[in-house]
């Protein structure tokens, strides 16, 4: 019988550095960070919660062979890429990009008065020597109050406004008077991330920076007050 995992990874467990016009926490290895211990779970590479400065943000820069998916908490981000694109977006809603064979682009802070806070993460592609490809998609607050807003997939059955070429599934939820529910399919792994609020997960206390690794976890319920984020991946890529 597999093992079931919930572990905790608290808020001031995470990497953090602060470069001035960027203050970020890394939930897993990522840049000047290397734990060789926590480089991914499954398909999920990359979860970043980052709170960039008015007028700063990252300049041009490549990626190849991954999908990115950019959650904005609060203020406004603004891409451009080399393939034309540009697009802003606000909080609740998201920026998408498969890299592919290969992108280059830049991610502002579109105003020059307010900080803009975001969740960036990527997950290892499904498919690789794809075309890239740019999208982006706005949701009310009223799309994800109290229940769960399924964002992006590439699991079959599952609707989704982007597509994914892994098998894996984002979904949001803002919690303010109801409780939430998930189920795992058999062999899944969970990432579950609390971006704002206080919370409670399957009977435990999560604040705003904490996450949870769930594997062999046939359910999650949640409740409290906050907005929480969940992953579904496959144990491998």
């Amino acid at each position: 019988m597999a093992t079931q995992t919930f572990a905790i990874q608290r808020a001031g467990e995470r990497y953090f550095a602060d470069h001035g016009w960027l203050r970020t926490y890394h939930s897993f290895s990522f840049a000047e960070y290397v734990d060789p211990h926590n480089l991914n779970w499954g398909a999920l590479r990359v979860l970043n919660d980052d709170t960039i400065a008015a007028g700063t943000g990252f300049p041009m820069h490549p990626h190849r062979d991954m999908e990115i998916i950019t959650y904005v908490l609060d203020g406004q981000l603004e891409h451009r890429d080399s393939m034309g694109n540009r697009g802003v977006v606000g909080p609740g809603s998201v920026q998408f990009m498969s890299a592919g064979t290969g992108v280059r682009h830049s991610e502002l802070n579109a105003s020059s008065e307010h900080s803009l806070h975001l969740v960036q993460m990527w997950v290892l592609p499904g498919k690789t020597g794809t075309p890239p490809l740019y999208g982006q998609a706005d949701f009310t607050a009223g799309d994800r109050r109290d229940h769960w807003l399924t964002i992006a997939s590439g699991v079959e059955g599952v609707e989704a406004p982007v597509r994914l070429t892994q098998q894996a599934t984002f979904a949001v939820a803002r919690l303010e008077q109801a409780q939430v529910e998930y189920r795992f399919a058999p062999g899944r792994l969970g990432f579950l991330f609390i971006a704002e609020g206080n919370v409670e997960a399957n009977g435990a206390p999560l604040s705003a920076g904490d996450a949870v690794r769930i594997a062999d976890l046939d359910h999650l319920t949640l409740g409290g007050q906050g907005e929480i984020l969940l992953w579904d991946v496959p144990p491998t890529a």
